[in-house]
């Protein structure tokens, strides 16, 4: 089943009640995350490209729609049950990447991880954060 069949239809908001997207096709094409935005579940800004260290990794699995990657294909760390083998495909919540383009600056799909493991995680930019969406 893909991403974006099993969030909802949205409104999303942060943890601040901020509005990040309406709905599928705004959380998937032009929504308000940013660094500024894309908060933890305390309403904490999350470190992103530039600081120390650089977080900005958010394990996602998916393609920028939200839909899957083909089940032979291993874009979540083994179903997230893996902290060893595989990789997983991950975002920049603060939509900045080494270059401009969209692959660079996505919020769900950005680069695959080096590994699944904490130090793989960390060296490729990240430490495991995942994003979650809630339906009231």
């Amino acid at each position: 089943m893909h991403a974006r069949d099993r969030i909802g239809k949205g409104p999303w908001h942060n943890a601040k009640g901020e509005l990040i997207a309406r709905d599928l096709a705004h959380l998937h094409n032009g929504n308000h995350l940013s660094k500024a935005t894309a908060l933890d579940e305390r309403g904490n800004v999350v470190k992103g490209r530039g600081d120390n260290p650089n977080e900005h990794d958010m394990l996602t699995g998916s393609r920028a729609d939200g839909t899957a990657f083909a089940p032979q294909t291993d874009t979540t760390c083994k179903a997230w049950t893996s902290s060893t083998d595989g990789s997983a495909i991950v975002g920049h919540h603060d939509r900045i990447g080494p270059l401009p383009e969209n692959w660079a600056t996505s919020w769900n799909f950005s680069h695959q991880t080096a590994g699944c493991s904490t130090e793989a995680l960390i060296r490729t930019g990240g430490v495991g954060r995942f994003y979650c969406f809630a339906a009231d």
